[in-house]
């Protein structure tokens, strides 16, 4: 598939980033959010997604997120997203007066690509493309404790954990303990 050049954020050989379109990915989002294995990381298998709230959550907002498809060698695969931290798109006031820090989050939605080394060439590459274009300070990243697949795969790419975000967010019914993880870019 042909992409327009200025909707895509970043490409290799393999791995193609680009900006998501309303028309194209609606529902491919709304079919990874109805799958009980992505809510298990992502939001929760409690949560049920209707179009109304994909539409609302990826589509028609006016913020400073950054949002993506994630394609595969030609394969729509799952989702990214990275922004700036400031008071408008994070509540960790330690990182709101740092100069460049972004924030991180991203699911392969095809579970059928899990474990085959493409998060690690997904995260490295954002990291490199954060680092290098938007000269990037620091990418943090919130990964429940208990994904420890997810940690093992930031860490590989050069994140370490920071602390314990205890009972941050509500997941499947109750409040989750979160790792804040850190990437420092060591060349600016």
């Amino acid at each position: 598939m042909i992409y327009e050049e200025k909707r895509v954020v970043y490409q290799n050989e393999d791995l193609l980033i680009r900006e998501l379109h309303q028309a194209n990915d609606e529902n491919q989002i709304y079919k990874w959010l109805s799958d009980p294995k992505v809510l298990e990381f992502y939001e929760g298998r409690d949560v049920t997604f209707k179009m109304e709230d994909v539409k609302r959550k990826f589509f028609n907002r006016e913020d400073e997120i950054t949002r993506c498809m994630i394609v595969y060698q030609g394969k729509d695969i799952g989702y990214i997203q990275f922004y700036p931290i400031n008071t408008d798109t994070s509540n960790l006031a330690e990182y709101q007066e740092i100069e460049g820090v972004y924030g991180l989050d991203q699911f392969i939605g095809e579970s059928k690509f899990w474990n085959k080394g493409i998060g690690t060439l997904l995260v490295s590459s954002m990291v490199n493309y954060l680092f290098t274009e938007k000269m990037a300070a620091r990418i943090i990243m919130d990964p429940m404790t208990t994904n420890e697949r997810a940690i093992k795969c930031y860490e590989k790419c050069g994140f370490r954990k920071v602390k314990v975000l205890s009972k941050q967010m509500l997941h499947e019914g109750e409040y989750r303990d979160y790792w804040l993880m850190e990437a420092i870019n060591n060349t600016s």
